[in-house]
């Protein structure tokens, strides 16, 4: 059965819950090293492991990277709050239990804007985000014969978000995914590396009857390590759920993890329910009181966020929503932007700039925007030389941008007076290039003469080529056409 005709008859309910790690520079209730890429077991302590007659201590970042996250997504923030030991017994949980918030997360409520699958905007409403620990890392493909045991990560301040089951389909998973990435990156808060596990994705899948008003037994699917994969993962489990249905079986609540090689979930183990992790107050930390006057300086040092410059660019700016998707993409590009419109009005030529000659410089030499070494006001510059004319776009992208990275401390416009750049309109000057081009290119002139007006491109490049393309475009064509009847 295909994933088309499964729809035809079924109606996904589809929940996300994101683990974001955050960049602090330890962990979130002791002193080790929040580092990734750390010698295995190097990074630990009798505190992150649980040793008797040790107490956590709580790291304030931890506290203000979850409001700057919940501003960000409009979530109500919990002005009162304790932690909570969620208990469970893994080899990657040291302590038997894991620091959470059960009760009182953080925030609740909430949305974030998404394009469905049509391209349309929906609003995806959170549940909640809480603050809690990761666990160890187990690894079961080094040794033929055991599982690997690495604890650094065991301790590491995360923050889980949940979604409502609001998602129809993998695509729109995928989105959101896209969105919160971008997020979390804008605020500083998580580099959203899937592949080094630094943001995690859980997806939560059930299928009820078209039409039902009640929910399918649910399964949840682990393990994905690339927002593709969610989406994948998503897809083969709806298919996967409706076999079980037809062929008359029964769901079960389960922990699945998704096989990239192959495209397929397996089953893992029975799905805990809440009261089989036995939660309770954690008794080592005290409760916690935020503040109003805090929240509010947390909010006043937020940073532009990436909808509101996509709005921006959309509706101010005029620009289309391809543009300000690209423009958008990342917060370094969207800050250079920023600082590029600062010093020009045509916004449609600078975000041509910097998805043109820009992003292919920083794309052909595997540079960040951070190490791009033209200022943004000299690209400003760069679009002015054009519009007055004293460039045409040729000269500039092709002849003084790549003089103007080599040598960034230059100025455009004293790059093109001092490389003969500057366009030239004397007509008298065009004139007796282009009549020596005609007299070196007898049998082309005949044609173009006879009216091969596809020629004009050829004579047009000959002249560009002599004049180092500083020939005036505009002039250039009418003398071609002129000139073909009079020599």
């Amino acid at each position: 059965m295909t994933l088309e005709e499964v729809l035809k008859k079924y109606e996904p309910v589809i929940g996300l819950e994101i683990h974001a790690q955050l960049l602090t520079n330890s962990k979130a209730y002791s002193r080790d090293a929040n580092e990734f890429g750390a010698v295995p077991n190097t990074n630990i302590s009798p505190t992150s492991l649980g040793h008797p007659g040790t107490l956590p201590k709580f790291n304030g970042k931890t506290l203000n990277y979850g409001i700057k996250l919940g501003l960000a997504c409009h979530s109500e923030i919990t002005r009162d709050m304790h932690f909570d030991r969620k208990n469970y017994f893994y080899p990657d949980l040291p302590k038997g239990y894991q620091i959470t918030q059960d009760k009182t997360p953080i925030c609740t409520g909430g949305y974030v804007l998404i394009k469905d699958a049509n391209g349309n905007e929906k609003s995806i409403e959170l549940t909640r985000i809480h603050m809690e620990e990761d666990s160890g890392k187990s690894s079961h493909d080094i040794d033929p014969f055991d599982t690997l045991i690495d604890l650094n990560r065991a301790g590491v301040p995360l923050l889980e978000i949940v979604t409502e089951p609001v998602f129809k389909n993998g695509k729109e998973a995928y989105n959101y995914l896209i969105e919160m990435r971008k997020l979390v990156r804008y605020l500083d808060i998580c580099d959203g590396n899937m592949e080094e596990g630094s943001m995690r994705c859980d997806v939560n899948v059930s299928i009820m009857p078209i039409g039902s008003k009640e929910f399918g037994q649910r399964v949840e699917v682990k393990n994905m390590n690339s927002i593709s994969n969610v989406e994948k993962a998503i897809e083969y489990e709806i298919v996967r759920l409706a076999g079980v249905l037809d062929s008359g079986g029964k769901v079960l609540q389960e922990t699945r993890n998704f096989d990239a090689n192959t495209g397929e979930t397996i089953a893992l183990r029975k799905k805990e329910d809440a009261h089989d992790y036995r939660y309770f107050p954690e008794p080592d930390l005290t409760a916690l009181h935020i503040t109003q006057d805090y929240i509010n300086e947390v909010k006043k040092n937020l940073p532009a966020l990436p909808n509101d410059l996509y709005k921006k660019y959309v509706n101010e700016l005029k620009l289309s929503d391809y543009d300000a998707t690209n423009l958008t993409e990342s917060k370094g590009i969207a800050l250079y932007f920023e600082e590029l419109i600062a010093h020009t009005k045509n916004f449609k030529a600078a975000a041509n700039w910097m998805m043109g000659s820009v992003k292919s410089y920083l794309n052909q030499n595997a540079l960040e925007i951070e190490d791009f070494p033209i200022e943004a006001e000299k690209i400003a510059q760069l679009i002015q030389l054009i519009e007055e004319e004293k460039v045409n776009n040729s000269v500039a992208t092709q002849k003084v941008f790549p003089f103007l990275v080599m040598n960034p401390e230059s100025n455009p416009i004293q790059i093109a007076e001092s490389n003969g750049w500057i366009t030239k309109t004397d007509s008298s000057e065009i004139e007796n290039v282009i009549i020596n081009i005609f007299k070196n290119n007898p049998d082309e002139f005949e044609r173009f003469k006879n009216g091969e007006k596809k020629l004009t491109g050829f004579f047009m490049g000959q002249v560009m080529r002599e004049m180092k393309g500083a020939a005036d475009p505009k002039t250039t064509t009418q003398l071609l056409n002129k000139l073909a009847n009079e020599v």
